[in-house]
Parts: C-alpha cells; sequence; structure tokens
C-alpha cells in the first residue's frame, strides 16, 4: 500500500509547465495538469482552514 500525499501548488506548476512543453504552451481542458493544478488549490485551500 502507498501513502497519498497532498498535491502541492509546485508540484502541479511543475507538471502543467511539462504538457505545455509538448503541446506548444496550451494546457487541455480536463488535463491531469488541470486536475492536478485543481487538486493543488483544492488541499491548499483546506490547509489554510486547518489551524
Amino acid at each position: 500500500m502507498s501513502k497519498t500525499k497532498s498535491m502541492t501548488q509546485s508540484a502541479a506548476a511543475r507538471i502543467q509547465a511539462a504538457g505545455a512543453v509538448k503541446s506548444g504552451g496550451q494546457t487541455a481542458k480536463g488535463s491531469f495538469a488541470t486536475r492536478a493544478q485543481r487538486a493543488a488549490a483544492k488541499g491548499s485551500k483546506s490547509s489554510n482552514t486547518k489551524k
């Protein structure tokens, strides 16, 4: 079994940059890069509210 880790903003940015290089600067709607950015944003919101 693997441990789950939250998606970070920097990891999502790396994923998006790699995808954009391959597709000529465009990020497709519904792509893995888009979903990674959404997960990172959601993760950062919940970590900011937990104190």
